[in-house]
């Protein structure tokens, strides 16, 4: 008696490959489905990430001016406190009056670097923290949306 190769494909005797193909055809669906509404929500979050991005770097933007501004102001009381200083020493009539004006200048100028030094970490604290917000916001949403699935 000769053996009958079968088909790795073929179903069974007296089994309806249609219900087999029915269920197939159900659950790709069910998995298409499934993928657009995955998809549809991807866009909706990373379209959210994007306009928090986009107040992200306008807060930046806006931080970076305040702080170049903080600069320049900075520079511009250190030059003019350093011009008045040197109209005081063009009129030094004596050694002790140099040594009290370079030391009151000095003690000044030390003030302004520690008033300088605080305003300024004051605002790179409050630009980081203000950059850091909204990336924050972004990211806690989309594991939200993510885990409601």
């Amino acid at each position: 008696m000769a053996k009958k190769d079968k088909s790795t494909f073929e179903f069974p005797q007296g089994v309806d490959p249609s219900k087999y193909l029915e269920q197939l055809k159900t659950m790709a669906e069910e998995g298409l489905s499934k993928a657009k509404e995955t998809y549809e929500q991807a866009q909706a979050v990373f379209a959210e990430a994007q306009k928090e991005a986009e107040a992200g770097l306008s807060t930046m933007q806006s931080n970076s001016a305040k702080i170049s501004l903080a600069t320049l102001n900075s520079a511009r009381s250190n030059t003019e406190a350093t011009f008045a200083h040197m109209e005081k020493l063009v009129g030094v009539k004596s050694i002790s009056e140099f040594m009290e004006l370079q030391t009151s200048f000095l003690r000044n100028q030390a003030e302004m670097a520690v008033d300088t030094a605080k305003s300024m970490q004051e605002l790179y604290s409050t630009a980081a923290t203000q950059a850091a917000e909204p990336v924050k916001k972004a990211a806690e949403k989309a594991m939200d949306a993510f885990k409601a699935k």
